[in-house]
């Protein structure tokens, strides 16, 4: 169990790694290739897209071809992109292989989490997730600064390269440590559900991390959006008609499953503004550097390896229930907390309540990618993974978006073209409200919920 659940950690990290150590690349790559750094935000969208766009399919794919041998060829496929990536002379070469690039990502994630839920029973599935639970914790915060390091010690193509080592070494221990692959027997191709699923998470996902980043014009971004939105609604549409939908959205009868998606995805809404919102913070509002500011909020991250020995016993203790509302509700009030930050804070206060952060985040997220799965019918999880993983990409774009929005909200009711402190402050606490109801969905959960996995109904 934990060899597996180790090895598809790490393939999750080093996609983790790379969607966040590029932004910190593009002015030196825009320099690169004699292009404005406002341009250089393709390389980051195409990626986001092929992800979004690839994921739909992700489950039956596994399916057919096998979960393991669709992991290690997503490894491959990756590693491959990123080759291509790092000795890229053109910016329509580089945007190519970050297609490609995503395509591979698109099946990491899924997959890589299907194959541990085949291989772990239920009783260890607490121990396997929480290991899964740091790559997406790390990964956003060790990213800007790996990024920065890399950028100025060697050179941009070095935060694609990075990932050769780990990419080669993460196909030979699938190959050496993760035995069998079970097929099912998989349905019809939903051909119409990939193509609406496909523009509706491509067009949200384009649309609203375009006005977090300023990518597009306003008009165009508000186009996109609106494209998804009606795609995705014709997607719901299409698959309560269809008898094999690739997302099947009647899963959200399953109240573990359900409650998981809608509470996880308000608390992923406030968790994924923190990357956007805390380096920005400190290096406008403290003046910190960005490498400086990386090492600041890479404390959070160390919670993810605080809760890893902690998860199973507070589960024990408090169920499911209990830990989910409660955690969510403290949660909120520390990410609240963080709307308070000012230089006159010692540093040691600040790294504090940023490492609590941390340890009641990676909590919440091993419990949630837990708690998902309790009641999913075996036939049915390829479906499941796909579906939660989709869910999931797309809230965390929309908490960057909203956490921009407020950030772009305080300055303008303020009357300053540049954000302020206090504009900060807003924003998070903007971000932290949408969070907090997470906290009252997870108390609709059955008191047994999840029994089998946390072991707390007998106690």
């Amino acid at each position: 169990m934990r060899a597996t659940a180790l090895i598809v950690a790490s393939a999750l990290f080093m996609q983790n790694l790379d969607s966040t150590v590029v932004a910190t690349a593009l002015p030196s790559m825009a320099r690169g290739f004699d292009v404005s750094p406002v341009t250089m935000n393709i390389a980051i969208t195409s990626y986001l897209v092929s992800l979004a766009a690839c994921i739909p399919a992700s489950g039956w794919i596994a399916d057919r071809f096998g979960a393991r041998i669709v992991f290690r060829a997503a490894i491959i496929v990756f590693t491959f992109a990123s080759v291509l990536c790092g000795i890229s002379d053109s910016l329509a070469m580089l945007v190519a292989a970050r297609i490609l690039q995503g395509m591979g990502g698109a099946m990491m994630v899924p997959v890589g989490r299907l194959l541990l839920l085949r291989r772990v029973g239920k009783k260890d599935l607490v121990a396997a997730m929480s290991w899964l639970t740091m790559p997406a914790l790390l990964g956003p915060v060790i990213g800007p600064p790996v990024g920065g390091f890399l950028v100025t010690a060697l050179s941009w193509h070095w935060i694609f390269f990075i990932n050769i080592p780990i990419g080669i070494l993460g196909v030979l221990l699938v190959t050496l440590f993760i035995r069998g692959d079970e097929r099912v027997e998989a349905t019809q191709f939903d051909l119409v559900g990939q193509v609406l699923a496909g523009i509706g998470m491509a067009g949200l996902i384009m649309g609203l991390s375009s006005f977090g980043r300023g990518a597009l014009p306003p008009s165009l971004a508000i186009a996109l959006t609106g494209v998804g939105l009606v795609a995705a609604l014709g997607y719901l549409r299409h698959a309560r008609r269809y008898p094999y939908p690739l997302l099947d959205v009647s899963l959200l009868k399953i109240p573990t499953f359900a409650v998981s998606v809608s509470a996880g995805s308000l608390f992923r809404i406030g968790i994924g503004a923190l990357p956007f919102l805390l380096p920005l913070m400190l290096q406008i509002g403290f003046g910190l550097s960005a490498f400086h500011s990386g090492l600041v909020t890479f404390v959070s991250a160390a919670g993810a390896l605080v809760t890893k020995p902690v998860a199973r016993p507070a589960l024990q203790r408090f169920g499911f229930r209990n830990l989910l509302g409660w955690n969510a509700a403290i949660s909120a009030v520390v990410l609240a907390l963080t709307a308070a930050f000012r230089p006159s804070w010692p540093l040691a206060a600040i790294y504090g309540v940023l490492l609590l952060g941390g340890v009641f985040r990676s909590l919440q997220f091993t419990a949630y990618n837990t708690v998902a799965y309790a009641d999913i019918p075996e036939g049915r999880m390829s479906s499941a993974t796909s579906f939660y993983s989709t869910l999931q990409q797309l809230s965390l774009t929309i908490g960057v978006t909203l956490g921009a929005a407020a950030l772009g909200l305080a300055g303008a009711l303020a009357g300053k073209p540049h954000p302020r402190l206090e504009d900060f402050s807003f924003a998070f606490l903007v971000v932290a409200t949408v969070m907090l109801p997470a906290a009252f969905l997870a108390f609709r959960l059955p008191a047994n919920a999840g029994a089998e996995m946390s072991g707390h109904a007998g106690r």
